[in-house]
């Protein structure tokens, strides 16, 4: 009887182990659970072609982790049971897609590119078991067959409110590879500081980084400013640097460069390029505010193309952000180059002027063969002819924008603006922007809304969370909001809508937290 009961305890504890290994973030495609499980140890071969870079860095990524979390890698080459890397180009599952099948003998990962092959690495990582008594890891047999539902699956980090160390951005790069995230749009440039080194115009990195002060509270605080001086900016080198990490991690580093708005930091160190000439500051005080470019004058399309020049140089994504968001047009209107530039073009109002601007640099992007993308102001006044629109404001622009067949990143503040508040009770949560998102309303979101047509739906490149930083001054609390939305972005992105269950995805996310734990990465509970 005792020895009945023992065999039921370890069924059931071999189950509840396997259980909590099949956890993979976000949820494949398509998988199969099988008998039996494969013993990783010290040992076991790892396999692949030593003469392809990526492939040889894929597999180098898996004996780091192991080292890392476990305390040992695996053998290359050896005589042992075998993890393998391949890719074969003629597999069907796009460029992102994989092959993982685990056996007791073998585990082998297929692509038909090192981007897909670097997505099944994630999902083995998410397959070894997080609490290890020894340097022997038993994981599941199963067979998956996994590629993502949309091609942008993104995440914006704010360093121009406050500013991260480069330690951290590859830090981030590297949480958001773990959930496969592809697209990491950082925005440089703001009123309160301009973050990138540019070469010609050195006094956005004398003065345009360094604000005197900064708020303490939300205005109705009372609080205040805080009095202490705050800057930092990367130098080009630093920048990339960045874009090389990402690019090993198959994330593409999209810049942000604001315009016509969110400029004061550049006024503040070039005020010939407003309208009025000054003197303007840059500002410790959040929101919106008047000063912007001045669209009547040339010099102001001569300063935006050679820093856009710059940044091209450094940054080789397909895509480039210009903003376009809360540009208020009081100074336009008393601006006399700017009322001269409405009436030379034939132009309606200040509005048509923003379009004007935004297609110039439109235009002027598409003569270097990159793309502009910007946030749905950019709608207003008519779209530029290439742009594509960041629907933030609801899904209204994202639903106008790929009504006129333009793409869309679907990002709408009430699901993907992971800077408000996880809980009601907000007394308990660290100080942010304000709203409420918790995990379950991101988890909740789809990308395709039911006003687009079948047609119009292919328009929708995919979603994207946005972190910005007014109220995250620490790396840890940069974590804190990140994640788990992240996660919960993640399988948005990539996971069939068919597959998608909150209850499946919180156990997952239990498992998850482990991980983060052994990888020392802060984040908030959402069941606390």
């Amino acid at each position: 009887m005792k020895r009945l009961i023992h065999l039921a305890f370890l069924l059931i504890f071999a189950a509840s182990v396997s259980a909590q290994q099949i956890s993979i973030i976000p949820k494949p495609a398509e998988m199969h659970l099988k008998d039996g499980n494969f013993t990783l140890n010290a040992t076991s071969s790892i396999n692949y072609d030593t003469n392809n870079i990526e492939i040889s860095r894929i597999a180098q990524f898996f004996n780091d982790y192991l080292e890392t979390v476990y305390g040992f890698e695996a053998t290359e080459n050896a005589d042992g049971n075998s993890i393998s890397f391949k890719i074969i180009s003629s597999l069907d599952l796009g460029k992102e897609g994989y092959l993982l099948k685990v056996e007791t003998d073998a585990i082998v990962i297929t692509a038909s590119s090192a981007n897909g092959l670097f997505y099944g690495l994630q999902s083995l990582k998410q397959l070894l078991p997080v609490e290890a008594t020894n340097t022997s890891l038993a994981i599941p047999c199963l067979d998956i067959k996994d590629q993502p539902r949309f091609a942008w699956r993104g995440n914006m980090l704010d360093v121009a409110r406050h500013f991260f160390p480069v330690s951290f951005i590859k830090k981030y790069i590297d949480i958001l590879a773990m959930y496969k995230i592809n697209t990491f749009h950082w925005h440089l440039t703001e009123d309160q500081g301009w973050r990138i080194e540019i070469k010609k115009y050195p006094l956005l990195t004398e003065i345009s980084h360094w604000r005197e002060e900064t708020m303490v509270d939300h205005y109705n605080s009372g609080k205040g400013m805080d009095g202490i001086g705050y800057g930092g900016f990367y130098t080009q080198d630093q920048c990339r640097e960045i874009v090389r990490y990402a690019a090993e991690r198959y994330i593409t580093v999209v810049p942000e460069i604001e315009m016509p708005g969110h400029s004061m930091a550049v006024l503040a160190a070039y005020p010939n390029l407003g309208c009025t000439g000054g003197p303007y500051e840059v500002t410790g005080v959040w929101g919106v505010h008047k000063d912007v470019y001045c669209a009547g004058k040339e010099e102001t399309f001569e300063f935006l193309q050679n820093v856009l020049d710059e940044v091209l140089d450094i940054f080789p994504s397909e895509f480039i952000h210009i903003g376009g968001d809360e540009c208020p047009k009081d100074a336009w209107k008393q601006c006399d180059a700017c009322q001269k530039r409405i009436k030379e073009n034939g132009l309606e109002d200040e509005h048509e002027l923003q379009s004007w601007f935004i297609t110039r640099m439109d235009k002027y992007l598409s003569s270097k063969g990159r793309r502009l993308i910007g946030w749905d102001e950019i709608l207003e006044g008519g779209l530029a002819p290439e742009a594509t629109v960041m629907s933030w404001r609801g899904e209204k622009g994202g639903i106008e924008a790929a009504k006129q067949k333009h793409e869309v990143v679907m990002s709408p503040n009430s699901h993907m603006y992971i800077d408000h508040y996880q809980s009601r009770d907000k007394d308990k949560e660290p100080l942010a922007i304000g709203g409420f998102l918790p995990v379950q309303k991101v988890y909740s979101y789809e990308p395709i809304p039911e006003a687009l047509n079948a047609e119009e739906a292919k328009y929708v490149l995919g979603v994207q969370t946005n972190l910005w930083t007014e109220y995250v001054a620490t790396t840890k609390k940069a974590e804190y909001m990140l994640l788990p939305r992240l996660q919960a972005q993640a399988e948005v992105a990539w996971t069939p809508k068919k597959l998608k269950d909150f209850k499946d995805f919180e156990k997952r996310l239990e498992t998850d937290y482990l991980r983060l734990d052994k990888l020392g990465i802060n984040y908030r509970n959402h069941k606390q």
